[in-house]
């Protein structure tokens, strides 16, 4: 599990670095990755299946993302874009292409259902963050 761990840091700082994020900013949005690809594989250490530990480890993921945007002041997006790459994905639509390719379209539908499902679920993590934050936001300190 700490070598995924590991693994994600790099490649979602790696990511930040492909798309410009300052390298002010390339620890924390490694550590974005790295939170989210924690929480998806907890989530399935403990027999959630893939969609809702996508779902769950995206809403960590935007959670970390509004908290590190207001420490770094920097947009939430930074945090948020580069968090979710672990989350994606790739391998999954690969396949379906692949067995499109291949004349297993039984197959490959089957794949690439599973797929948008699990973007789906990462916009839905997203999206469910931003909601709670602005109905925390709106209803003011206690």
């Amino acid at each position: 599990m700490l070598q995924q761990l590991v693994v994600s840091f790099v490649a979602t700082a790696g990511f930040g670095i492909i798309f410009s994020v300052p390298s002010r900013l390339l620890v924390a949005c490694g550590f974005v990755g790295m939170v989210g690809w924690g929480i998806y594989l907890t989530m399935t250490l403990l027999g959630v299946t893939g969609i809702p530990s996508n779902l769950i480890a995206a809403f960590g993921v935007a959670v970390l993302s509004q908290l590190f945007a207001r420490r770094y002041r920097a947009p939430v997006t930074v945090f948020s874009a580069a968090g979710i790459v672990p989350l994606v994905p790739g391998g999954q639509s690969f396949d379906a292409m692949r067995l499109f390719v291949q004349n297993d379209y039984n197959l490959a539908i089957q794949y690439a259902a599973k797929a948008f499902l699990l973007a789906g679920a990462i916009a839905m993590g997203l999206i469910l963050s931003e909601v709670v934050y602005e109905m925390i936001r709106k209803r003011g300190p206690m």
